[in-house]
């Protein structure tokens, strides 16, 4: 589960729009977290005690005046265990961490480190140039840059005096 820093409301130079969007992205990821699992729970290998805790890659996104970054942590991947989507508005980040070795002569003390498959997806705030997309990955952390339209870009208007 995702925690947000708390700011004081009248800091909040974000448009009701946008954070309905945050909002409804939460809920995404709450829902996720809890029954997207259970498509792939097999009884019995220990994944009941995974239902609820999940396999989520931490997110980060940043808006500058032409671009969103998008930075996953992805460590222990490599760049072919992971597929990036767009469309309509909604980045998607999937892919799979895959058990490095079996210990099936040693007794299991402490399993921390998440395995399996994981699924986000990310809406985004303003229209982005689908063609331009681009995505490097580097030291576990993958970041996605999404040039903006044109049309989402802030625009300067000149004043004129009658």
């Amino acid at each position: 589960m995702k925690l947000t820093r708390w700011q004081k409301p009248e800091s909040w130079n974000v448009s009701p729009w946008r954070r309905v969007n945050s909002f409804r992205d939460e809920v995404d990821n709450l829902f996720n977290l809890a029954f997207g699992r259970l498509a792939n729970l097999n009884p019995g290998n220990g994944q009941e005690a995974q239902l609820l805790e999940g396999w989520f890659p931490a997110v980060d996104v940043y808006e500058d005046k032409d671009n969103l970054l998008v930075k996953a942590e992805l460590p222990g991947l490599r760049k072919e265990d992971v597929e990036i989507g767009f469309q309509n508005g909604y980045l998607t980040l999937s892919g799979e961490r895959k058990q490095e070795q079996k210990h099936e002569d040693a007794e299991t003390y402490r399993t921390e480190r998440w395995q399996g498959r994981f699924h986000r997806t990310i809406s985004l705030p303003c229209r982005v140039d689908a063609d331009k997309i681009k995505a490097t990955y580097t030291e576990g952390v993958l970041t996605v840059t999404l040039p903006k339209a044109e049309e989402a870009k802030a625009k300067q208007i000149p004043i004129t005096v009658s």
